[in-house]
């Protein structure tokens, strides 16, 4: 297994994954081409962020997106993580450990001040995952207000 960052050619099976997340993660139903545009957008836009992509063989098996947010409190940059996604059968097998000690080692080299990821409040699994690499939670509550569809 080794990660790299994903290409535009990587789009179809990161949007795949983005759907089983958000059925598996938050029962929610997303539509393939929608977000098959957003994954080809931000990976022609490095100033959205990245997606890094774990790969056995030829085959990507796991996956994790980064964005960027400007933090005027800390004049860095803090990462978020998101889209995190592991193949079923890759599951419990150092695979999201590897993705996310890739971006470690790349946020440290970019002098980022924090990564930081949210997670659903029912995905108790995640957490655990989530705690042991020694991510804590954070005293924060996420609020949102849609303006379209």
């Amino acid at each position: 297994m080794h990660v790299r960052n994903a290409s535009l050619e990587d789009a179809a099976a990161i949007a795949r994954f983005n759907v089983s997340l958000a059925e598996e993660s938050e029962r929610e139903e997303l539509e393939y081409h929608t977000v098959l545009k957003g994954v080809r957008t931000l990976l022609s836009d490095e100033r959205k962020g990245f997606y890094l992509v774990a790969v056995d063989r030829d085959d990507i098996i796991g996956q994790l997106m980064v964005t960027f947010e400007w933090s005027d409190w800390r004049n860095r940059n803090t990462w978020w993580l998101q889209s995190v996604y592991v193949k079923n059968e890759w599951r419990r097998r150092g695979v999201f450990k590897r993705l996310f000690e890739e971006a470690w080692l790349r946020a440290a080299k970019e002098g980022v001040g924090m990564l930081r990821l949210y997670v659903h409040e029912s995905n108790r699994r995640a957490m655990k995952v989530y705690g042991r690499i020694g991510m804590e939670p954070a005293p924060y509550r996420v609020m949102q207000r849609p303006l379209a569809k």
